[in-house]
């Protein structure tokens, strides 16, 4: 009796106290990651994304950018073809302007610049507030969403892009 009791508190701690039915589809995925490319096609880092209760934390290496800061923003679209207007406009389900300085609001997709050196890895850990991979605010519809990087830094006002330059790296988000 005391082994089978052990089992079951075990196997509830194990599953985080749901009930799971043999043959019903697997939970929805709660990670994905951007592989960023440069517009010649390398590889200069990778983007991890995942699902919290506060949003999506976005966690990231790249390299080879140069020196300075960098516009870094959630685009609506999933396609990454140089030089990267493919990607659309920022992800802005609730169609808000640009940048956290501005009085009507946000969009959903602007992030705080990223500020690296002048070579080696630059790392980084970035919340996206009220965002997920699936659902009414997801990243993850029917077109996919990418990141892209821009060559200088964001100023949290000008629409649409916060007055950042050009796309200089996209990764296109894709569930792990």
């Amino acid at each position: 009796m005391r082994s089978s009791v052990r089992f079951a508190l075990i196997a509830a701690a194990t599953v985080g106290c749901r009930s799971i039915q043999v043959g019903s589809p697997p939970p929805t995925p709660t990670t994905a990651a951007a592989t960023m490319r440069d517009a010649s096609g390398g590889q200069i880092g990778t983007i991890n994304l995942a699902d919290s209760r506060a949003g999506l934390v976005l966690t990231g290496t790249v390299s080879g950018l140069g020196l300075g800061a960098h516009g870094i923003h959630v685009h609506e679209t999933g396609t990454c073809v140089a030089p990267f207007a493919t990607a659309g406009g920022h992800f802005n389900p609730d169609k808000h302007q640009h940048g956290f300085k501005n009085p009507n609001g946000n969009h959903a997709g602007d992030l705080p610049s990223i500020s690296t050196p002048a070579s080696g890895q630059y790392r980084f850990e970035q919340l996206l507030p009220g965002v997920t991979l699936r659902g009414d605010k997801g990243l993850l519809d029917a077109d996919g969403a990418a990141i892209v990087i821009h060559a200088a830094g964001d100023d949290y006002t000008t629409d649409p892009s916060g007055n950042s330059g050009g796309r200089i790296a996209c990764g296109v988000i894709v569930v792990r």
